[in-house]
């Protein structure tokens, strides 16, 4: 199969094998990429596309998935792959131990934990103060409501003096980068669930649902609604569909991300509805426009107060409505049941449950027998997925998923054995390059998965995880403790710190002499507020009360797993690391080019001779190999 795989790369095997494992040569094969005309097809990575024949074809079409139960006790192979799509993959120990259980019996083993009840909560840094709930939409929307009312974010507008408004913008800012600093703490700490966990199924559901049910804090703009959400999708990722999507419907975070907070009836926004339908249960086509207007009354009055969900009844819309062919006076949960009742509901949420955990590509024939499975468990969750996971079908699907690169990040540092996600590299702004930084999806849809997780850039960014990982950036600066994102902030508190007048000071760079407003005498006597000044104090307040991410690096020690591992030969390391790391086989000249090169970097075949200047080399041959096309499947 492997060859199979780099056949559709459209590349000779030895182009994505480094010797030097640095950047520079990654360029080198994307530019050999594209002079063999591989982009397009390296964009379909697939195993199936290499078996992709008419007569195949035709027969995916009407052939139904077969879900029987397996009864044969499970392999070595078989429990990687358990591993990898139930959670986030396994130590070598973790694996031995799962050999020659049933399916049934092994999944017991990610799920039937108490884990939850010991899992430590997300520890607030206490940023949160008065007066910023209901944050407004705008600066300008805070500084009118100021001058409106005399005060706003809790602070009173200064009866005298220059910037009257000036604390009041701080403030704006300042809950701004404390919000976005938080959030990337509660990403941190949901990766850390993800690598220690003992359900790793809960949090990948988990997973699962915050791509379904997108939201992005960039416009929730409130760190605390996001764990809330966050720990929702733990705990009712795996239970009925129904209690979920209530769940969702009236959480706060998504209440603000889809505008169903200001949902009225005097101004229904349909946002919420529409998405409701399109998004989160039935798909494209499903529905008309007056389903959506009519859903939106329905949903009017559903609201959010602090980190509490209510309805108004005086904003609601009460009236008779006509939703999918019936007609009543309809609210958000006569809504949700009415969807639910729809076969195109149970068929959508199926499919998509089964791309994630079992294979990208289904045939018709297989959505409409996977939507009844769940309609015949009662849209129960967990149980459709334990029918998916112990079945012929799900087992015969190894090799054909792309790991996200979520999956791929606690995936390595759970292979490696780490029992906390590093510091550095820093783990929002790996996720981020790779295409899935969590808390901020790129649209309401969420992330696209699949083919599009593995362009030409983004799998040269994979290997550069891997680099980033077994040689650390020694120019690493925290993001958290760096406005690296806003250079300008870092220059106005240089040039107030030098002395300058608030005025000079904010003026932006490059601005060449003459007079502005912003930066003359008279400014500085009258204007009611510097919007850069508030930048740069909010940034600044920000890092002084957000707890910083511990900043460990990852502790690799291959050279002793190798010695532990009595492991005599070039050829034994990549077995084993192959074995450790892999659950796609390497074909045995790929193997034995890897040993070459690991055998070239130590000068010498006999590993235990070598043994004490060996673990600068077998870095680099981990790179090479965690870089592979085949690492990026499981």
């Amino acid at each position: 199969m492997a060859s199979k795989l780099l056949s559709i790369f459209g590349v000779k095997k030895e182009g994505f094998m480094s010797s030097t494992m640095s950047r520079r040569d990654n360029n080198k094969i994307g530019a050999k990429l594209c002079r063999t005309k591989a982009i397009s097809r390296f964009a379909s990575l697939t195993f199936m596309a290499c078996l992709s024949t008419p007569i195949l074809a035709k027969v995916e079409a009407i052939a139904p998935l077969d879900l029987s139960p397996m009864q044969s006790t499970l392999t070595s192979a078989q429990a990687k792959h358990l591993a990898s799509r139930v959670g986030f993959g396994a130590t070598p120990q973790e694996i031995a131990s799962l050999v020659g259980k049933t399916p049934d019996q092994a999944l017991r083993h990610f799920t039937a934990s108490s884990d939850t009840e010991r899992a430590p909560a997300f520890e607030h840094s206490g940023i949160f103060e008065p007066g910023l709930d209901p944050f407004p939409p705008s600066r300008p929307a805070t500084t009118e409501l100021a001058k409106h009312q005399g005060h706003a974010l809790g602070i009173e507008v200064k009866p005298g003096g220059n910037r009257p408004l000036q604390p009041i913008v701080n403030r704006f800012f300042y809950w701004l980068r404390a919000s976005r600093l938080e959030t990337d703490r509660v990403s941190y700490w949901w990766a850390n669930r993800m690598l220690t966990t003992q359900q790793p199924l809960r949090e990948k559901a988990a997973l699962f649902w915050h791509g379904h049910f997108a939201t992005n804090e960039d416009k929730v703009r409130d760190y605390r609604k996001m764990v809330l959400q966050v720990e929702t999708l733990q705990r009712l990722g795996l239970a009925n569909f129904r209690d979920l999507l209530i769940a969702l419907a009236q959480d706060p975070a998504m209440l603000v991300f889809l505008d169903a907070a200001v949902n009225t009836k005097d101004a229904p926004n349909e946002n919420f509805a529409r998405e409701i339908m399109e998004l989160f249960t039935m798909g494209v086509g499903e529905y008309g426009e007056e389903d959506v207007r009519e859903a939106a009354r329905a949903f009017t009055g559903w609201s959010v107060r602090g980190l509490e969900f209510y309805v108004d009844s005086d904003a609601h819309d009460a009236g008779e409505k006509y939703f999918l062919g019936e007609r009543g006076d309809f609210d958000g949960i006569e809504i949700i049941d009415r969807i639910l009742a729809r076969p195109q509901t149970s068929r959508f949420i199926a499919t998509k449950l089964y791309r994630y955990f079992v294979r990208d590509d289904v045939p018709l024939l297989a959505e409409l027998q996977l939507g009844e499975r769940l309609r015949a468990h009662n849209y129960d969750i967990g149980t459709y997925l334990q029918e998916l996971f112990v079945s012929h079908d799900f087992y015969a699907s190894a090799g054909e998923h792309i790991k996200s690169p979520v999956e791929l990040v606690i995936s390595t540092y759970k292979k490696m054995g780490l029992i906390q996600v590093p510091g550095v590299p820093d783990f929002n702004v790996v996720t981020g390059a790779l295409g899935q930084r969590l808390l901020h999806p790129p649209t309401v849809a969420g992330w696209s998965q699949g083919r599009s997780w593995v362009t030409p850039s983004l799998l040269f960014e994979r290997g550069n995880f891997v680099l980033d990982v077994v040689s650390p950036d020694l120019n690493f600066v925290p993001p958290d403790r760096f406005p690296a994102l806003t250079p300008e902030v870092a220059r106005v508190q240089e040039r107030l710190r030098g002395g300058l007048a608030v005025s000079q000071a904010t003026k932006p760079t490059g601005m060449m002499g003459g007079d502005m407003a912003q930066s003359n005498a008279l400014a500085d006597r009258d204007e009611a507020f510097n919007t850069r000044l508030g930048s740069m104090r909010g940034w600044q307040m920000a890092i002084e009360r957000v707890r910083p991410i511990p900043r460990d690096f990852a502790r690799l020690t291959l050279a002793k797993e190798v010695q532990a591992q009595s492991l005599s030969t070039p050829l034994d390391v990549v077995l084993y690391l192959e074995r450790r790391f892999f659950e796609v086989q390497l074909q045995p000249a790929d193997r034995e080019e890897m040993a070459a090169f690991l055998a070239a970097a130590l000068g010498t075949t006999d590993i235990m001779a070598a043994i004490s200047y060996a673990e600068e080399p077998l870095r680099r041959l981990l790179h090479a190999m965690l870089s592979r096309p085949e690492y990026q499947l499981g």
